[in-house]
């Protein structure tokens, strides 16, 4: 049977593209309090407040692309013969435009909102407010279909179940701080192979068998050649 191949991309491999870090040493995301904009408290206490945020970053897609990381792991997509699985935890879309058929984005996406009332999940690209109706029932609220802090990050029964059965866990550009990512490489089998690709050591680099460390834009794209040679 063909080997089974989980990756998990964090925002280190987006700000090669030019998107900054979920959240800068200083606490801050994108000049904000995190508690301002990412949490059901802070659109319950002001909700222009959020979706602005949120509107300002999904425009602010149009002025990035998808960088060599990307485009080598929607190629190495392709060549596996086994299962593949791409979880990231960024919420841009340029995995998909670098030609990733499914990613798995568990702490959702700046291009869809979901309804309050239905709970549909709907593509969006303009700006978002609470006058925005919901494409499926007509009348509900809409919010951004990101997963805040207090949340539950999605999809997890399905990213659990095939980390337990992978042959190869690889990490790509993250921190470590935030869980449950954090923890996805406590969660492999025994005879999974795990391997970090980073920047700098993760907080939980320790619980890796291999590492590299450098640049996304290149270590990735020699780590997929090397997989396909093999």
């Amino acid at each position: 049977m063909p080997p089974s191949l989980v990756i998990l991309t964090g925002a280190g491999i987006s700000a090669e593209s030019g998107l900054r870090t979920f959240r800068a040493a200083d606490g801050l995301w994108e000049d904000h309090r995190v508690e301002d904009v990412a949490t059901p408290e802070a659109f319950a206490r002001n909700p222009a407040l959020v979706y602005r945020f949120y509107n300002e970053r999904r425009r602010s897609l149009g002025a990035v692309r998808p960088n060599p990381a990307h485009l080598a792991l929607a190629e190495l997509e392709r060549a596996w013969a086994g299962e593949f699985l791409l979880v990231t935890q960024n919420v841009d879309d340029l995995h998909e435009r670098a030609g990733s058929r499914n990613p798995l984005h568990m702490h959702g996406e700046l291009l869809k909102a979901r309804c309050l009332a239905c709970r549909a999940v709907s593509d969006w690209t303009e700006d978002l407010d609470d006058r925005s109706p919901c494409p499926a029932c007509t009348h509900g609220r809409l919010r951004p279909h990101i997963v805040w802090f207090g949340e539950m990050p999605l999809e997890m029964e399905r990213i659990y179940r095939t980390l337990e059965r992978c042959d190869l866990f690889v990490a790509i550009g993250t921190s470590g701080h935030v869980y449950p990512a954090a923890g996805f490489v406590e969660a492999v089998g025994p005879r999974a192979r795990t391997l970090e690709l980073n920047l700098e050591p993760s907080r939980v680099a320790d619980a890796f068998q291999e590492h590299r460390v450098g640049r996304a834009t290149e270590l990735v794209p020699a780590f997929v050649a090397e997989l396909c040679r093999s």
